[in-house]
């Protein structure tokens, strides 16, 4: 393991490295409207092989949520593997993620509480987008027991500077 080199993957991850802004509509609820809300992130790199975002932003109801994800590739899974928490929530999010052909986006898969129903798990995908240096995407959606899938939250990043 002290001997490894970077990927196409962890190059991959390094994109991701800077100073954003971000504005992200996020759903509340089923019949309710999204909410539009603001943030900032700082994104550095672990290494060649992973990424530390660290962000703060503004929360529904008012005041300001802290976050913190890491982001890596395992090479003998052959799988992207991360986590995520934040100031609002008592549970880590635990990432498994891949890829896509273009490479362009990578979508992360989790589990998680079922917003709708106490008690139940829910598949979860963070799917990130970078279609140009300076900006990227994230989308955030629920599976449900259906197994239909429900948008939860778009966010989009603007590199500062």
């Amino acid at each position: 393991m002290m001997d490894a080199k970077a990927t196409d993957q962890h190059r991959w991850l390094q994109r991701l490295v800077g100073e954003w802004t971000s504005e992200m509509q996020c759903v509340m609820g089923p019949d309710q409207p999204a909410m539009t809300m603001r943030g900032r992130e700082s994104v550095r790199p672990l290494g060649e092989f992973w990424v530390i975002g660290t962000g703060q932003g503004e929360m529904p109801g008012g005041g300001t949520g802290h976050t913190v994800i890491t982001l890596g590739y395992d090479v003998a899974k052959g799988r992207f593997t991360g986590n995520f928490v934040g100031s609002m929530m008592t549970m880590m999010w635990l990432y498994d993620g891949e890829l896509d052909a273009g490479q362009t986006v990578l979508t992360l898969d989790s589990e998680g509480p079922d917003m709708g129903t106490p008690g139940r798990t829910a598949h979860y995908q963070d799917i990130i987008e970078v279609p140009s240096p300076d900006e990227r995407i994230m989308r955030s959606r629920m599976k449900d027991a259906e197994g239909n899938w429900h948008h939860v939250m778009t966010a989009r990043y603007r590199r500062v500077g």
